[in-house]
């Protein structure tokens, strides 16, 4: 599951990211209830990455978000990667949560004018081939994520079984997803699946992307409308290879 969670800011029409857009520097009562919510939604997944998660700022109440879930959805595995800290008001993170031990991770700061996107690596397996998981929030501009994800498919070139997802802040159609799936053994099975904005979806921004190596067997945005965006899942049979290990 890929879910952009917005820091915990419950968002049902337009009108809120002006009336809460205060919430993004400061601390809210309704941001652990929110919280809550979201772990309840994660708990049937194994692997589940989440963006604008906050490491642990004011505006969070001194809270690693992506901890918080971990805990409460029950996942014995967690990781956050903060790309962009201001001060003691915020720290703009990744997070990843896993029932499975993973392997190896690496975080990558993505190309772009501002800096503040990462690429967060998730290596899962044991003894066979492993499982590469690839959580991402790219950019708004269109040129900064074509090089983010040039960057990606860069990354993903010598792996064989690959699972790329998050909010890429684009539709499949879009020219920087057709490059990356052009130079890749990636497709897009959630194509025609709107999931911005929560309340009316219109745009497909958020996705999974999967290697070829990988069968899907079910894909779905999810209606869960506690933040701007709507989760999507996914469930993938793995190669005979590939061994999660817990």
């Amino acid at each position: 599951m890929t879910y952009n969670i917005q820091t915990g800011i419950q968002s049902s029409h337009y009108g809120h990211y002006v009336t809460r857009s205060w919430q993004h520097l400061f601390p809210h009562a309704d941001r652990p209830r929110t919280l809550k919510r979201v772990a309840r939604l994660t708990r049937p997944y194994d692997l589940v990455g989440l963006q604008e998660v906050d490491g642990g700022s004011l505006r969070s109440g001194f809270i690693n978000q992506t901890e918080f879930v971990s805990r409460l959805g029950g996942f014995p595995y967690w990781h956050d990667q903060t790309n962009r800290r201001i001060g003691k008001l915020a720290r703009h993170s990744n997070g990843f949560l896993s029932r499975y031990r993973p392997l190896e991770i690496r975080e990558h700061a993505l190309p772009g004018m501002i800096p503040g996107r990462g690429a967060l690596h998730m290596t899962f397996g044991g003894p066979g081939e492993p499982l590469h998981v690839i959580l991402l929030h790219l950019a708004l501009g269109a040129r900064t994520r074509m090089r983010q994800l040039g960057y990606v498919a860069d990354l993903i070139a010598p792996l064989q079984h690959v699972v790329v997802m998050g909010d890429l802040n684009c539709p499949a159609e879009s020219r920087e997803i057709r490059a990356l799936l052009d130079r890749t053994s990636l497709s897009e099975p959630t194509l025609l699946m709107p999931t911005y904005p929560s309340w009316r979806p219109l745009h497909p921004l958020d996705h999974i992307l999967v290697s070829s190596s990988l069968q899907v067997e079910r894909a779905e945005v999810v209606d869960y409308p506690v933040s701007d965006h709507l989760p999507v899942a996914m469930e993938i049979k793995l190669p005979d290879s590939v061994i999660l290990v817990p």
